[in-house]
């Protein structure tokens, strides 16, 4: 019985230190657990300091040229191609006679248009003088004269027709396209076009600036313009148009118009770079880069980190600048700024600067 006892209790004392050894592994393996888990919340950011430096406020900007006219020449009447007097890159201008239709048709109407007019002009003229001597009635008369509108009215389309047998230019400019051949049939439904004519001797160029760029500028005011294809030449251009609103990018489209030179080496689409001035050429701004902001400048938040942790903090942003936003108010200079990875950050939470 005794024995019994003394087995009971050594296995009794067995469990118990059992027992205690899993707790105090346990309780140990929390421990590292929860270090491990320490060292995992600190999310890995890149930072950027806080600081004033002088900036210029002048900027460029880039588009495309385009040609000032543009047309893409159709006939006003259908009929064969006679004779094409134009060819591709020929220089021409308003009322030249581009190419001539078959008019044989057209002549034969404008021939019984003008003989009808003849005809009504000798009847009125009769009935004029048989109205005076009280050979004819007024009403007979009146018909006449109608008769000699209608005949009139009737020639001058038909003298229209016979002229738009010669196709002419109604713009000045340069044959881009010739898509007629002598014999060739063109039509008007449905419309045929014949020629692509541009006038490259003014250009325009597109841009877009943001709000604090546009709020800068005026029509008017006259601007230097370069090309990518003629780096030792530069050309004067004029802002013409600013947009009243931004467009979907919150960007403001801006027109420059740009004389060609006599040699016309700006073409229409190439690649071209407007540059503006400010008559303040450089200011002492409190700077952060735009890539700071939370979301977008709009949202005038910024992380900074404060003895290893990161706090979200509300400024009041200026003037974008490039790749740069000035700072009004909210930082001091040599702040800490986190520049990436705010998308997995809380107010709060401990960082790990990476380089």
């Amino acid at each position: 019985m005794k024995k019994n006892i003394i087995t009971t209790l050594v296995i009794v004392g067995a469990i118990v230190l059992i027992a205690f050894v899993l707790m105090k592994n346990k309780r140990e393996n929390q421990a590292k657990i929860d270090v491990v888990a320490e060292k995992n919340a600190a999310v890995s950011v890149k930072i950027d300091t806080v600081k004033t430096e002088n900036i210029s406020l002048d900027f460029s900007a880039n588009g495309n040229f385009e040609p000032a006219q543009e047309l893409s020449f159709t006939s006003e009447k259908s009929g064969k191609v006679i004779k094409v007097l134009v060819k591709e890159g020929d220089v021409v201008h308003v009322g030249q006679t581009l190419a001539i239709l078959r008019s044989d048709a057209i002549n034969v109407n404008n021939q019984t248009a003008n003989a009808s007019y003849q005809t009504a002009l000798t009847d009125y003229n009769r009935y004029e003088n048989a109205y005076k001597t009280g050979g004819v009635t007024k009403q007979q008369l009146d018909q006449a004269k109608m008769q000699l509108v209608n005949a009139k009215a009737n020639l001058s389309q038909a003298n229209i027709n016979l002229g738009d047998t010669n196709v002419k230019a109604t713009i000045n400019g340069i044959i881009n396209k010739r898509y007629i051949e002598p014999g060739s049939y063109v039509s008007t439904m449905p419309a045929i076009t014949l020629f692509d004519i541009v006038n490259v001797s003014k250009l325009k160029l597109t841009v877009t600036v943001n709000e604090t760029q546009v709020a800068n500028l005026k029509v008017g005011t006259t601007t230097k313009v370069t090309s990518s294809v003629y780096p030792d030449k530069s050309f004067s251009g004029k802002i013409t148009f600013i947009a009243p609103k931004a467009d979907s990018s919150l960007s403001f489209p801006v027109e420059i118009e740009i004389s060609n030179n006599a040699s016309n080496d700006l073409r229409a689409g190439m690649y071209g770079t407007a540059e503006f001035s400010s008559n303040k050429q450089k200011q002492s701004l409190m700077i952060v880069p735009r890539i700071a902001f939370v979301g977008s400048v709009s949202s005038n938040q910024v992380f900074v980190i404060e003895k290893g942790v990161a706090k979200l903090k509300t400024v009041t942003a200026g003037r974008i600048l490039g790749d740069k936003v000035e700072i009004l108010k909210g930082l001091s200079n040599g702040e800490t700024v986190i520049t990436t990875g705010q998308i997995n950050l809380q107010d709060g939470n401990p960082v790990e600067v990476i380089k």
